[in-house]
């Protein structure tokens, strides 16, 4: 299947799609003990509307990481782009692609496929569905929730290998290489 690659840790990529990564510490960043509070429901760090405005950028994924038994979020809030590479992405599938050490969790606008947004074991690669039919100026949110494991001795950091979208012509559109 044809396949085009945007690289979402390189600036180039990131200027395709009108995105700059952010990252903030804590399960609830910015919160008083990282935002662990007994049976909390969940962070809202993750939700799309969440307000990221004073998180710091992020330039490279892998240089912001965190020791001990610590939380990272990183977020992106992109716009898809008519082409890849010259390339149309309209009727294509895309993934998300990532790798997180140690356990991580994917949100895309707000949702977490619950059977492949876990990250679970050591840089455990791991690509869920971002759209299966893409409109160019579309605008979508990325949340990764980083944690440092195994969560009862913690070791070394945290931090996110790479961010990729893959665009997949699935036969039904206009290819790289055809009709």
């Amino acid at each position: 299947m044809p396949r085009e690659t945007i690289y979402l840790r390189d600036p180039e990529g990131q200027k395709l799609v009108k995105g700059t990564w952010k990252y903030a510490r804590g399960y609830v960043p910015g919160q008083p003990n990282e935002g662990l509070v007994e049976q909390i429901e969940g962070s809202p760090a993750r939700l799309t509307d969440y307000d990221d405005s004073s998180w710091e950028v992020c330039h490279d994924l892998a240089e912001r990481n965190s020791h001990g038994f610590s939380f990272m979020w990183y977020r992106i809030k992109i716009t898809v782009p008519e082409t890849v590479n010259g390339h149309p992405v309209k009727g294509t599938r895309v993934q998300f692609e990532t790798c997180i050490d140690d356990y991580g969790e994917i949100w895309i606008d707000g949702e977490c496929n619950r059977d492949r947004g876990a990250i679970q074991g050591f840089n455990a690669p791991q690509r869920v569905i971002f759209s299966d039919n893409p409109s160019p100026g579309d605008q979508h949110t990325i949340a990764l929730l980083a944690a440092n494991g195994p969560l009862a001795a913690p070791g070394g950091t945290v931090f996110c290998r790479y961010a990729n979208l893959g665009f997949e012509w699935t036969g039904t559109e206009s290819r790289p290489n055809g009709p």
